[in-house]
């Protein structure tokens, strides 16, 4: 996809220097019986020409990946494995591409049942607020940028458009502002555009945004847990970060800081593994029964008001 890959040299602490290879684990046939409702507040969901585009640059970038489904096929897959709730996530890697994603995204999740759809934007883009704010109207129910993809750091000027969107309208925000998984191939450096402490400066200064840092804020995850210690408006999801694929785990009581706070997300389909990898880690984690059905789904519902 045109803006994805680069010939820079950045690397970092994950590995993707190179592209790592898949994990040939077993996967269930359905959601295990016994859980509480579940939200994957972290599903991505493309037309299928950007998807085909993404999947070419993680085969050569990232990682082979194990779900080549276009957009229905992956809303009807999780749904019929017995996941209660998807969130489609979507960015827009250029100016000019949000409107038709957000029209995409929109007509997927109208009228269906167990199905949220948020909104992107390219940040500083003319009109930024206003493809938002139309995003909203046609029922989308957040937004979704990616600092690694868009290339724009979570406090640059440009980002206060879209949290004024976000603020007006009561939104919700998801921003892949962590670190990691860092590659080469991207146009830019993320550890120059990633830091907690960029994360900490939008939390006081917006106290009324609900952000919400997928990957637990990977790869700074001692630097997160103190801003859930500090902010209320401060969401994670576990997306990847509990899967063991990387090799590098989050501390293991992470998940019980702010167990209010910690959403489930797979960012399937695009994923190296069984779908349902990062659910039995989970399970097997040793969260008290509350605790696993807030991650699990309760605390999705509240953030998306489901």
């Amino acid at each position: 996809m045109e803006g994805f890959a680069c010939g820079s040299t950045i690397g970092h602490g994950w590995g993707l220097g190179s592209k790592m290879p898949g994990i040939d684990d077993e996967e269930g046939a359905r959601v295990p019986d016994g859980l509480p409702p579940i939200v994957d507040t972290h599903v991505h969901a493309f037309p299928d020409k950007v998807f085909e585009s993404l999947w070419r640059w993680f085969e050569d970038h990232a990682w082979p990946i194990r779900y080549r489904l276009y957009a229905e096929g992956v809303i009807d897959f999780l749904l019929a494995r017995g996941v209660s709730h998807v969130v489609l996530l979507h960015y827009a890697h250029r100016a000019g591409m949000a409107r038709d994603l957000n029209r995409f995204v929109a007509g997927l999740a109208s009228g269906r049942s167990g199905v949220t759809g948020v909104a992107t934007v390219m940040p500083g883009e003319e009109g930024a607020y206003d493809v938002l704010a139309e995003g909203f109207r046609a029922g989308l129910r957040g937004v979704k940028l990616h600092t690694h993809v868009q290339c724009v750091a979570i406090d640059d000027p440009a980002m206060e458009e879209v949290f004024a969107a976000c603020e007006d309208h009561d939104m919700p925000l998801v921003v892949h502002a962590g670190r990691e998984p860092a590659s080469p191939a991207y146009r830019c450096d993320p550890y120059a555009l990633c830091h907690v402490d960029r994360v900490a400066r939008v939390l006081a200064a917006h106290p009324r945004l609900r952000l919400c840092v997928p990957h637990l804020g990977a790869d700074e995850f001692e630097g997160y847990r103190a801003l859930l210690r500090r902010h209320d408006n401060l969401w994670l999801d576990t997306t990847m970060a509990v899967a063991g694929f990387f090799g590098v785990d989050p501390p293991a009581d992470l998940l019980r800081e702010r167990p209010d706070r910690v959403l489930y997300g797979t960012d399937f389909p695009n994923l190296p593994y069984a779908w349902d990898r990062e659910l039995h880690r989970l399970v097997a984690s040793g969260l008290s029964d509350q605790a696993l059905e807030n991650l699990l789904g309760g605390n999705a519902r509240a953030l998306w008001r489901l």
